[in-house]
Order: structure tokens, then sequence, then C-alpha cells
């Protein structure tokens, strides 16, 4: 039950130099049940590997800084966005790992803003994405600008993180990949903007909670999902016994599911959350090639406030996006081809069953325009058994709701004095 100090393997506590190194040594050196410590000072890193029966103890005043350089973060086979390919590594990575714990009051600090210009340039309006864009590619542009993730739980179980903060991260914060058994804890993820940088991504896990976590970032705050396209249908890797509550949202696109649905979603529970000034509250997202289903959900007691869409679900989301095209197929590197094998066909569309919202409020403090419910699905396949009851919602219009069957509300209210109008039928994410 050692303490492990990375500074006595020669970190350096300055960020002047690159820890990495030292900081893996410590970790290397770790006998099961002992504990590295990072402490108070800035490290300078990157990709850095955990190991089982170990605890990496963030100190107070401890930031651990993402290298800004590709070439410090070790290639490594992985999902991403719901595609198997290789992928920088995180800052750090809890990969093949049993009874692992990440803990402290310190800092995972992504320092994100480098990566993003290489997504999106300095105006947000170049770099990687203006140049696919223009030639036809943007459903692929995200999987080929390689940014790192703050931290990444892949093929493990029983892992606990809690009480640390994760900040400007470059792509997602916290990623949780095949991996069951997991619990986080009162984590703080802080993003001040950057492309896709989801807050905390449960893919293809089991037994999973989320709990008094606050999340504000720039894309989904918290996201439940099970791969996309054919490959992931197959292995049927299903997103199940999942449950987030007491969690505060702030900016960002809400709780989600999807839009990789394709080894399916089951069995998760949202309750007690609270949100303020988010884009969404409870969001359903997919695609007409992602298949798989999305069932046994609930969600209760929820509390929103200045959320522009209390209720979005969208299922043929981001066509950019979501539907792959290129003239030669088989030019194509490995990733780009496992994109464009869909799902095809009526197997395409997600069967989405068996959906339970109550006792959820909306309410608006600021003059922000909101939509009561936005609800598309798909007619070939209609949402069954959605059932909304206890609810009351204040927006500015009601909305629009479509491609259901075996839709059910009981006690629902809602304020809406503005017309609904068709421009308002986007969301930006």
């Amino acid at each position: 039950m050692t303490h492990l100090n990375v500074l006595e393997r020669g970190a350096d506590p300055t960020a002047a130099t690159l820890s990495t190194a030292a900081l893996q040594q410590a970790i290397d050196c770790a006998l099961p049940g002992d504990t590295v410590v990072i402490p108070t000072g800035r490290f300078l890193t990157g990709s850095l590997f955990l190991k089982s029966d170990i605890t990496l103890w963030l100190a107070e005043g401890a930031v651990l800084l993402g290298s800004q350089q590709l070439a410090d973060y070790k290639p490594v086979w992985t999902r991403v966005a719901g595609i198997e390919m290789t992928w920088p590594a995180g800052i750090i990575n809890i990969s093949g790992c049993q009874r692992v714990t990440v803990a402290g009051p310190g800092i995972i600090d992504g320092q994100g803003s480098g990566w993003w210009q290489r997504f999106w340039g300095e105006d947000e309006q170049g770099g990687m994405l203006a140049d696919y864009s223009a030639r036809g590619l943007r459903w692929v542009v995200d999987y080929d600008c390689q940014r790192p993730r703050n931290l990444v739980v892949y093929q493990s179980e029983h892992i606990t993180l809690r009480d640390f903060t994760s900040r400007e991260s470059g792509f997602w914060n916290i990623h949780l990949c095949y991996s069951s058994n997991v619990r986080l804890t009162r984590i703080e993820v802080s993003n001040s903007a950057g492309p896709s940088t989801d807050g905390i991504d449960i893919d293809s896990c089991q037994q999973v909670t989320v709990e008094y976590c606050s999340v504000s970032c720039n894309d989904d705050n918290i996201c439940v999902k099970a791969g996309r396209g054919l490959l992931a249908q197959q292995q049927a890797k299903t997103a199940r016994e999942i449950v987030i509550r007491h969690c505060e949202l702030h900016k960002g696109s809400g709780i989600t599911l999807g839009s990789e649905t394709s080894g399916g979603i089951e069995n998760v529970i949202i309750e007690h959350n609270r949100f303020s000034g988010t884009g969404v509250g409870f969001r359903i997202k997919s695609a007409r090639n992602r298949g798989g289903w999305i069932k046994n959900i609930v969600v209760r007691h929820l509390t929103m406030v200045n959320v522009r869409f209390p209720f979005l679900m969208q299922f043929n989301w981001f066509p950019q996006y979501s539907y792959a095209t290129h003239n030669n197929p088989a030019d194509m590197p490995p990733h780009w081809q496992a994109i464009m094998q869909g799902v095809e066909g009526e197997a395409g569309l997600t069967d989405v069953r068996d959906i339970f919202l109550h006792h959820i409020t909306a309410t608006l403090t600021e003059e922000v325009f909101s939509r009561a419910f936005f609800i598309e699905g798909c007619e070939e396949n209609p949402v069954s058994n959605m059932v909304f009851e206890r609810i009351s919602l204040q927006a500015s219009e009601f909305g629009k709701i479509a491609g259901v069957q075996d839709l059910q509300f009981n006690d629902v209210k809602v304020t809406s004095p503005a017309v609904t109008r068709d421009e308002n039928d986007t969301y930006e994410r």
C-alpha cells in the first residue's frame, strides 16, 4: 500500500519539459494496492497507461496538461464515434484493466484549442472541416482529424472515477467503451468550446453509474452509445443497465441516447438531474443506417431552466455526417470503408420503444427561444409506446411530433404562446 510520488521519478512540476516517461515509470513501478500521486504542480504529458489494482491520485493543485503534439500520443486500436480504428490514445488510459481508481481534486487539462483549430480553423470556418466538406467528405472528417481524449476506459471492469475535473479536451472528455461496472462520482467536466467535446460518453458498456457530476461542454453533456454500422450490429455489444442521476448539466446538448445505436441501448434510468441553459434536455438521435434499438428507458424527476429543446428526438440526424458516399470505395482507408458499411434497408431503422418520461418541469427565466417538443420519428418504423406523464413545460412554441404510435400524454401541461415555425426545425449539434 505504497504512495509513489511522481516527483521522485523526475517529473517536472513546472510543465517546462515533457514528463510522460517519469509519470509512466511511476505507474509501471506500482504494485497492487499502491497509489501513484500527482502532487501540486503542472505536468506536461502525452498518453499514460494505468494498470490493474492501482489508484492514480490527483492532488489538490495538480494539473495534468495534455501535450499538443500528436507524436506524444501512442496510436492504439480503439473505437471512435462508433467505428473501430487506430486512433491516438488518451491522456489517461485504462485499457484491459480491473479495479482501477482515478480520484482526487486535481485536473486533467487537454489544452484543446490547438486540436480544435486543426479541425475547424481559428475562425471555426476553416481547417480540415472546410477542406473535407468542399470535397464532399463531411462524413469522414471527424475520424481523420485525430484529437486526443482526456480519459479513456477501454475493455475494463470495476473502475472508479471520482472528484477530479476534466477540462478543455481536444475531443471527447471521458470515454467509456466495452467496459462494465464503472462508477463516476462528483466529476466536473468543463469545456469552453471545441468540436465534439462531449462530456461523458458511455459506449457499449454495462452496469455504469454516473452521479453527482457537473458537465458543461460544446456537444452532448452525457451520451449513451452502442456503435455505428454493420460491424457494430454484428458484434451486438449492447449498452445497458446504465444510471445517470443527480447531475448538473449546463452548456451542451443534454443527456443523449445515440446517434450510435447499432448494438442496441436498453435499460437506462435518467433521474433527478438539473439542466440550466442547456441546448437540449433529453435527446435521442439516430439515422436510417444505424439499426439497433433503444428500449426500456426511464426518464424522471428532471428540472430544466432555460433549455431550448426539453425533448428532442431525430431519427434522420445530420445527413451530411450520417450518410457516407464515395466514388471508389476500394481505394478508401479501412475506417472509411467501415463507415460506409451501414445497416441497409428496413433493418437500418432503429427500433425505439417503451420510453417512459414523468415528473419533468421546464421553465423560462430569460427571453430565450425554446420548443417544448421536437420529435421526428420514422414513418416506416415509428417510435412505439412512449409515455409522458406529469410534465409541465414553459416554452416559446409547442413544436412538432411525428413518427410515433401509442403515444400517451397523462397530466401534461404546456405553455407555448408563439406559433410553431418551420425555420426552427434545426438544432446545430
